[in-house]
C-alpha cells in the first residue's frame, strides 16, 4: 500500500463499522479497498490518476465496477494524508444514507 492508503487503512478503515478489504480483485481490477456490505469501493489516487490517460482510464473502470452496482468512492492522496477528517466525514455520510428508509 502506498502511504497515502495505509494511512486511511490504519487511521480510518480498521475501525470502520463494516469490514473493509485490502487490495481486492473485482473484474480484473485491484481496487484499493472494498467494503463487501456496503457494495463500496474506494479508491486512493495519486497524481498519476489526473493525467488524460489515467482520468481515461479511471472512467471505463468506474463504470465498469458500478455495472455491478458498487458505489466507487475516489479520494486523492493528498484527502487522505491532509484532510483525513474530511474523508471520514463523507463516510460517515455515506452510512446514514445506507441507514435511511426509503
Amino acid at each position: 500500500m502506498t502511504r497515502a492508503e495505509q494511512r486511511l487503512w490504519f487511521e480510518c478503515l480498521q475501525k470502520f463499522p463494516h469490514r473493509v478489504l485490502r487490495q481486492r480483485p473485482i473484474l480484473g481490477f485491484v481496487v484499493d479497498f472494498y467494503c463487501p456490505t456496503l457494495k463500496l469501493v474506494i479508491e486512493v489516487d495519486d497524481e498519476s490518476h489526473f493525467t488524460p490517460e489515467g482520468q481515461a482510464y479511471d472512467l471505463e473502470r468506474t463504470q465498469k465496477l458500478e455495472g455491478l452496482g458498487l458505489k466507487v468512492l475516489r479520494f486523492s492522496n493528498l484527502e487522505a494524508t491532509q484532510n483525513l477528517e474530511g474523508v471520514r466525514k463523507q463516510l460517515h455520510a455515506l452510512l446514514e444514507l445506507q441507514n435511511t428508509p426509503r
